[in-house]
């Protein structure tokens, strides 16, 4: 006797939030950007993303309350904080390791897609944030450093809205 199974695929864009008391992206031995308390951005584009899925992420990154207020408890935005946003590409946030030792990435977005996707992503989380938004460049070899602040990590998937 045979069972048939439906599998959905979900492709979703993902993104780890990282609070940082400070973040510096390097290029070629230069500071592309840097900035003091706030956010640092890693996101991961797939190929079937969409605009819903940043008008969302970055509604919810402005929104989300994982600052400390003044009795220490993470209840407020990086907006209301005054915080700032350093936003970098990162195509290895989708990384398959199912299969052998060396990751696959053949779910990341290619550049003629995930390009566009990533200024689409900028221009609506500077909207969103009311102000100018840190970047890396796109496809260029980066050095990233941070100081996490709590430590604060959290992992969102614009298609696992919990």
């Amino acid at each position: 006797m045979f069972c048939t199974i439906n599998i959905e695929l979900v492709f979703l864009m993902r993104i780890v939030i990282q609070r940082v008391s400070e973040a510096s992206i390097k290029i070629n031995e230069g500071i592309k950007s840097a900035i003091q308390s706030g956010l640092l951005i890693l996101l991961g584009i797939e190929e079937t993303d969409a605009e819903e899925d940043i008008e969302w992420l970055c509604g919810k990154i402005a929104r989300l309350r994982i600052f400390n207020d003044e009795v220490g408890v993470m209840n407020l935005s990086v907006t209301e904080v005054g915080g700032d946003v350093l936003l970098v590409s990162q195509f290895t946030l989708y990384a398959s390791t199912k299969k052998g030792n060396r990751p696959s990435y053949i779910k990341s977005a290619k550049p003629e897609i995930a390009i566009p996707l990533y200024e689409k992503f900028i221009l609506i989380m500077e909207r969103e944030m009311n102000q100018k938004i840190f970047t890396g460049e796109f496809g260029a070899d980066m050095k990233v450093s941070l100081i996490n602040d709590g430590p604060v990590t959290i992992i969102i998937d614009s298609k696992n809205r919990e």
